[in-house]
């Protein structure tokens, strides 16, 4: 018996129906294509639109640099010892040698004043001295003869020849003579003290030098009126001009009383002149002046220098980095440098904008102190870290940046 003929239903494919599982994957693979072409676009756009920005790192302080400052304070360069020039007595000044910066040595001319006056009456007292002198020869010549007359006249009395009135005549002479005598001798030491009193008053219209220090003022001139005090009114001098010791610059400083505590004798310090802002200068506590000003809240505190610099010089602004005493506890800080031209101040504080993941980021810092062209920071940056310098104007938190490449 023969197989049945294929038919056309026997060609027919069957079709199974899809899952719902399939048609669920394939809407998740467009929609995750779909977001990457949205990410791609938007980062795309962004890094289109970044802003160029120059860059530095933050750098690390050793710790023996950064940890032992505890406190820092602004005041001036003084002379601990310093004179304004004068004369003992009130004179016209005839010369003076002086200029300001001229070196000069104790006792050294400095100038001087009108003495023809004084010469004059020196000249008389000597003249009276000379006199009196003369006259002391004439009576001791005198008390000469009035002895040998006395002893004369007490030969002829013993024998009967002279009276007793005429030994008693040549005595009284001869005693006459010996207190006239004494009287000149006096007569002569008071005379010489005379002229030694004036020629101290010409010696005093000679100012000199009272140390070795530096002029630093001339306030007078040749045909001035120059006195000790003042006299009143704006034509009397009262100094030819200022000495300093150099030898005796300190460092004043007004230190707050809250902060007093942190401040003790010995104490090391750093100092550094507001004209010479790299120029670190090390230094000492010399004294707390055990004083405080009402006014100002403050304590005065004296800082000696390690070493003297001829670039160091009267009233100059300088400010103190006082530093830990030995065996004090070191600080946990961990501070950081970066260029001052980094820091911005926004709304009174002082921030930078580090650069984080291709985004400018806001950071608010604590300035603890200067390094020339550098801030010292304590806080807000980490060392490594960048942050944008010279920061372009209208840069806000979050804008996209990238790094100009040096």
């Amino acid at each position: 018996m023969s197989s049945p003929k294929p038919t056309l239903d026997d060609l027919r494919i069957e079709r199974r129906p899809e899952t719902a599982g399939s048609s669920t994957s394939w809407l998740a693979v467009g929609a995750l294509l779909l977001f990457g072409l949205a990410g791609a676009a938007v980062w795309w756009h962004g890094h289109s639109n970044a802003v160029e920005v120059q860059t530095a790192p933050a750098r690390q302080i050793a710790g023996s640099d950064a940890q032992r400052t505890v406190l820092n304070a602004s005041g001036y360069v003084t002379a601990r010892r310093q004179a304004t020039v004068s004369a003992k007595v009130t004179g016209k000044v005839v010369e003076v040698l002086i200029e300001e910066g001229m070196k000069v040595k104790e006792g050294q001319v400095l100038a001087r004043l009108d003495d023809s006056n004084i010469k004059t009456s020196l000249d008389v007292a000597q003249a009276q001295l000379d006199s009196t002198r003369l006259s002391l020869e004439e009576t001791r010549a005198q008390l000469k003869q009035a002895n040998l007359e006395f002893t004369r006249v007490s030969g002829l009395a013993k024998q009967k020849i002279a009276s007793q009135s005429d030994l008693d005549k040549a005595e009284s002479d001869a005693m006459t003579l010996r207190a006239r005598l004494s009287r000149q001798e006096v007569d002569i030491t008071t005379a010489e003290r005379q002229v030694t009193l004036w020629k101290q008053q010409i010696d005093d219209m000679v100012i000199r030098a009272p140390f070795d220090g530096v002029v630093t003022t001339k306030n007078a001139q040749p045909g001035e009126m120059i006195s000790p005090i003042s006299a009143g009114g704006g034509f009397t001098r009262t100094g030819i001009g200022t000495v300093v010791d150099m030898n005796s610059l300190e460092i004043e400083l007004d230190v707050n009383e809250s902060y007093i505590v942190r401040v003790e004798p010995a104490q090391p310090a750093e100092a550094t002149l507001d004209a010479y802002p790299d120029w670190k200068i090390p230094c000492k506590v010399i004294a707390i002046i055990p004083t405080a000003d009402r006014q100002k809240a403050t304590v005065k505190v004296r800082v000696g220098f390690d070493q003297l610099d001829a670039r160091i010089l009267p009233d100059m602004a300088v400010k103190v980095a006082f530093r830990e005493t030995a065996g004090a506890p070191a600080s946990v800080t961990r501070a950081v440098l970066v260029p001052k031209n980094a820091l911005q101040s926004q709304d009174g504080h002082d921030v930078v904008f580090a650069v984080q993941n291709g985004r400018a980021q806001r950071r608010a810092v604590t300035v603890r102190d200067t390094q020339g062209e550098d801030a010292v920071l304590s806080a807000g940056v980490t060392a490594g870290e960048r942050v944008i310098v010279d920061l372009p104007a209208g840069l806000k938190d979050g804008a996209a940046v990238k790094e100009k490449k040096s």
